[in-house]
């Protein structure tokens, strides 16, 4: 826990940026039958069953002390999909960085995790608990899939 608070009290440095990432699975569930829309005096009318189709991941990455945020969605989370996310990082958005070192968070800090934190203010404000699709699901964070 005291590692990963000093690395979160270090200055701000460009050169050597602190990012924070988690992933978070998610189920792709869809309407058993079309929601009826509102009208006047009446509210949206949506029936509780869904249809299940599949499940995504999203891996998120951000920068806190830049106000900079990534997200993106994959069909699955293998070992090969996180180097798969961790080159991105370094080769497109950060590619002037000096240097990689990984801090994990202890395995009941999750409060620590600013991305963890991060998903949560993105569930609240921007998923739907009903997606679809990974399409739907990028669209939903704004990647434009």
């Amino acid at each position: 826990m005291e590692d990963v608070l000093e690395t979160y009290a270090l200055p701000y440095d460009p050169e050597i940026p602190l990012i924070c990432m988690d992933e978070q699975p998610i189920q792709l569930l869809d309407h058993s039958r079309p929601p009826q829309t509102m009208k006047p005096g009446q509210v949206l009318r949506e029936d509780y069953e869904y249809v299940r189709k599949g499940s995504c991941s999203l891996f998120l990455f951000t920068e806190p002390l830049a106000g900079w945020r990534h997200v993106q969605a994959s069909e699955k989370r293998t070992k090969s999909d996180w180097a798969l996310q961790i080159q991105e990082l370094l080769e497109i958005h950060y590619p002037e960085a000096k240097r990689l070192e990984i801090h994990y968070a202890p395995k009941h800090g999750s409060w620590l995790n600013i991305a963890e934190i991060e998903f949560s203010v993105l569930t609240i404000q921007c998923l739907n608990p009903q997606i679809a699709s990974i399409r739907i699901a990028s669209r939903g964070i704004g990647l434009g899939n």
